[in-house]
């Protein structure tokens, strides 16, 4: 049984996602949704032609992980693709946010990706894609936002070392790193998220478009728009003192 594991399907990237797929993928079998809200995987599951099995759970608790090793182990398919969209980000001063939340961040963002990919490896195969979500925010430090880009910055990394790591073996992987997306991301970061410039972000569909065009082309990293690629370029040329300094700047104006 050939399928495709989506997190975070419930809204944005992920969601969308969800909905390119099967587009790309015809020969799909199943595919698998794991977020918390039951009702929106529901109203997915209604909208696609795919056969859509449902994973509501937290990835924060285990139960999660034991569900889906169950069903690996009990069906062993063959993952075309694993993407791992789910996570979320809070603006603000490390002193001044939540500690909690903050750790909540580091177990998203990073425990529950790495957990993820663990799990799922083994029943991928030669010619199958992991794409994993990092964004523009992992290329520098942000002063305001430093948790949220240390998290993806662990995964820019991750999918990099993961990419040599497994290239012999014929999967692919590829660090997504997008700017700004016009998601519910900003509903729920806080801070000065709402002040960020609409004009930075873009929308999803082109974000998830993009990304897996780049997936099938065997790209390591998949930046969308010009800006952001031209970020990615400025920090791989500046100083990270000089660097930090500018994104400081950046994020007390409310740019990303």
């Amino acid at each position: 049984m050939k399928i495709a594991i989506v997190t975070g399907a419930s809204s944005g990237l992920g969601e969308e996602f969800a909905k390119q797929i099967p587009r790309l993928y015809k020969n799909l079998d199943e595919l698998w949704v794991i977020a918390r809200r039951t009702d929106r995987l529901t109203k997915l599951k209604k909208e696609l032609s795919l056969p859509v099995r449902i994973f509501d759970s937290d990835l924060k608790r285990d139960y999660i992980y034991m569900r889906l090793e169950r069903e690996l182990k009990r069906l062993a398919p063959d993952i075309r693709m694993l993407v791992n969209a789910a996570g979320f980000g809070k603006v603000g001063e490390c002193m001044s946010l939540n500690t909690e939340e903050q750790l909540d961040m580091v177990d998203v963002n990073i425990r529950a990706l790495t957990k993820l990919t663990c799990l799922c490896l083994p029943y991928m195969s030669r010619g199958s894609r992991l794409l994993q979500i990092a964004s523009a925010a992992a290329f520098a430090p942000q002063p305001g936002f430093a948790v949220y880009a240390a998290s993806k910055s662990y995964v820019y990394s991750f999918s990099r070392g993961l990419a040599a790591e497994l290239k012999e073996k014929g999967i692919f992987v590829t660090a997504v790193c997008p700017g700004p997306v016009d998601t519910e991301f900003f509903d729920h970061a806080g801070g000065a998220a709402g002040s960020m410039k609409k004009s930075l972000r873009v929308r999803p569909e082109a974000v998830v478009r993009q990304a897996l065009l780049d997936a099938v082309s065997g790209r390591e990293v998949s930046v969308y728009g010009g800006k952001m690629k031209a970020a990615r370029l400025l920090a791989k040329l500046l100083p990270d003192g000089l660097l930090t300094q500018i994104m400081r700047k950046i994020n007390e104006q409310g740019d990303y």
